[in-house]
């Protein structure tokens, strides 16, 4: 007869479960560490996201200063109406490009700068790219800032050249920001509206639509305090279209630092017309991109501010809260002032 195990030797089978609760409990814990977890995924993509773009601006800066280097000056903001002599003679049908097209060769785009030949003296009233298939489909990705998703199907650039502090009428009755372009004060007289103007002293900043030149010689405050290119967001800027990165009256050099960084404005997108403009946002309504006072200014996705890239080829993160008179100061290259902390 076989005897039965000593009880210490017995082995108790028992099955394990969870209970309706404690699998409640399971499920919560992992619902707070998802919480806390993709707050953490969204920085670092972030942080990743304003490292490229950071990395964008520094070769555009890179770009102008070999421009600078190969023909003493920098490349026009944007270049129009233009006569045998490349005068100005007052023609805005005459398109000869933007900053953005004379630095192709010079940020590893020469393939598709040599789809527009002979820009620079041949008359283009229906733009320089327009029509032209292989430029227009081009999407360099130096052209975009990864945070802004807006229509990535179609030809935008996020950067734009800087006027400085130059006065931009915003044509709506509604210039909240107009007076910051006229201190004489402080080095900053009152300029010629939008930037239009072909000479250099006229102009505040370092580029302007109608080509006035300026090299690094004519920084005058010096190359790290002044602004060369910031970012921007050409869903708010009416003058932004497809193709319009060619287009010497299509945004690229219509940004001016009277506007300050960020500045609310309707998602409405290409109102044409003035709409809420005239409307104290205080109110409730947000002025739209027709409003050239409120939609000529420098915007990003980033949290709280823009980057730029400065003339001296540096690349800073400025937050939105900056003071004004130091911002104007940044803009202007002239001005003679000190810039504070920023």
């Amino acid at each position: 007869m076989r005897s039965l195990p000593h009880r210490s030797q017995a082995v108790r089978r028992t099955t394990f479960g969870f209970t309706l609760i404690e699998l409640l409990v399971v499920i919560a814990i992992i619902a707070i560490l998802i919480g806390l977890l993709l707050p953490a995924v969204q920085k670092v993509r972030e942080a990743a996201a304003r490292m490229s773009c950071q990395n964008n601006l520094k070769q555009f800066g890179l770009a102008q200063h070999t421009f600078n280097d190969a023909r003493g000056k920098l490349p026009p903001g944007g270049w129009a109406g233009r006569d045998a002599n490349n005068n100005w003679n007052g023609d805005w049908r005459d398109d000869r490009g933007t900053w953005i097209v004379y630095s192709l060769p010079y940020i590893e785009q020469d393939a598709l700068f040599k789809t527009v030949p002979n820009f620079e003296t041949t008359y283009n009233s229906a733009g320089i790219l327009r029509g032209n298939a292989q430029a227009m489909a081009g999407r360099p990705g130096i052209f975009r800032c990864p945070s802004d998703d807006f229509n990535r199907n179609e030809a935008y650039c996020n950067y734009a050249g800087s006027m400085g502090p130059q006065c931009a009428d915003g044509g709506c009755g509604y210039n909240p920001y107009q007076a910051l372009c006229n201190q004489p004060g402080i080095g900053i007289p009152a300029s010629p509206d939008h930037g239009n103007t072909v000479t250099s002293s006229e102009l505040r900043g370092l580029y302007n639509r109608l080509g006035a030149s300026v090299n690094l010689v004519a920084i005058k405050d010096g190359t790290s305090n002044t602004i060369m290119i910031g970012e921007v967001l050409p869903r708010y800027n009416d003058h932004f279209w497809n193709g319009s990165w060619t287009h010497f009256n299509g945004g690229a050099a219509h940004v001016s630092t009277i506007v300050p960084i960020n500045t609310p404005i309707s998602n409405a997108f290409r109102t044409g017309s003035c709409g809420g403009t005239a409307t104290n946002p205080g109110a409730g309504t947000l002025p739209n991109d027709r409003n050239w006072n409120v939609s000529w200014g420098f915007r990003s996705n980033h949290t709280n501010g823009a980057n730029f890239v400065f003339a001296d080829g540096s690349v800073k993160f400025i937050n939105q809260s900056i003071d004004m008179r130091t911002y104007a100061l940044l803009g202007a290259r002239d001005d003679g002032q000190p810039v504070g902390n920023f």
